[in-house]
């Protein structure tokens, strides 16, 4: 099928991918979503699901195309992901697109939620509009992997963030606990985690860092699920965590089962987790091969006291992970490494 599709084609929907960008850290636990409205082969609207309960892509494209003076009848509709044919936070897109008038609709990636799963594509074929499937569907994949992975497993995404020295250490036991990455790179994290659900550490982390485990450094309109995992209740009563207005969970022995706190945390929605620390937390989610991605960050820094993270390729190779790439945040060199 990709063969069939010309360069024009491609170009529309790699446009409803860019635009699908803008709601990212904001629509969860819906997906990003994007659509681009086109007539006599040029754009005439472009739209997004850009917040929770907010119009979905396909209403926003059509919004757009009245507000600019387009009639959107015989319009071809490029979508990422598949139409919804439910009632939710709003009315059908179906139903929105057949009112507008579109001939055609092109989607990316089918929608593997139970409440759509082929039936959108159905309702807009019954309804006379042509619909063809499949265009650009890998990179749609990878934009909406949180979504697909949740709606398969019913369990989140898990990605891991740890950052080490040039030795591999993640801790100087010497000072005092702090952060010895450099400060572009905590902007990036802070990115990462507003694109997550929940953040969760170990109670060692908590007792020796104190953190907030929030997003402060990029605009956002949510904050993660905290979660401390903490079987003997071990938690300070002071912590952070435990004491500002954001929730947080703490996990005890009656949860020491990871496969069972993600089917927990899968029942809330939650469709990617980020764990955050520390080395045994870490290496505990390895070795039950439940990590998708791991971003090991890499300091220059060398500690005098060093805390061992026992993280190399050999052992995230042991855990079915492979490294597919590599990027600079800030002064540090971060290391990506997938399960594919």
């Amino acid at each position: 099928m990709a063969s069939l599709w010309t360069a024009d084609q491609k170009g529309f929907m790699q446009r409803a991918l860019e635009v699908a960008e803008r709601g990212r850290g904001k629509v969860s636990p819906n997906p990003l979503v994007g659509c681009v409205l086109v007539k006599d082969g040029e754009v005439i609207a472009e739209g997004w699901h850009d917040h929770l309960g907010g119009l979905h892509a396909e209403q926003m494209a059509i919004h757009d195309a009245e507000s600019n003076g387009h009639s959107s009848n015989g319009a071809v509709a490029y979508v990422t992901l598949e139409p919804c044919n439910h009632f939710g936070r709003t009315p059908p897109c179906t139903e929105a697109l057949m009112w507008a008038g579109v001939k055609e609709v092109i989607v990316a990636h089918y929608d593997p939620n139970p409440t759509v799963r082929g039936k959108g594509i159905q309702v807009l074929q019954d309804a006379g509009i042509q619909v063809r499937q499949g265009l650009m569907q890998a990179e749609a994949a990878v934009q909406m992997r949180p979504f697909l992975h949740w709606c398969q497993h019913r369990h989140p995404l898990v990605t891991v963030k740890m950052a080490i020295d040039a030795n591999g250490s993640v801790d100087d036991r010497s000072q005092q606990a702090q952060r010895f990455t450099s400060e572009g790179c905590l902007d990036q994290v802070h990115i990462l985690r507003n694109e997550c659900d929940a953040v969760l550490v170990g109670v060692e982390t908590v007792v020796r860092d104190n953190p907030q485990l929030t997003v402060r450094r990029v605009k956002t309109d949510r904050q993660p699920l905290r979660i401390i995992i903490d079987p003997n209740q071990r938690t300070p009563e002071d912590a952070t965590l435990l004491n500002d207005e954001h929730e947080t969970l703490v996990m005890g022995e009656e949860f020491s089962s990871l496969p069972g706190l993600l089917n927990l945390l899968g029942d809330r929605d939650i469709q990617r987790l980020m764990v955050e620390g520390g080395p045994s937390t870490i290496g505990s989610f390895l070795d039950q091969g439940l990590v998708d991605e791991f971003y090991l960050i890499h300091s220059e820094v060398m500690h005098q006291q060093p805390v061992a993270s026992n993280i190399d390729a050999g052992r995230l190779s042991s855990a079915g992970l492979s490294h597919t790439s590599t990027e600079t945040w800030g002064e540090e060199t971060v290391h990506i490494w997938t399960h594919l």
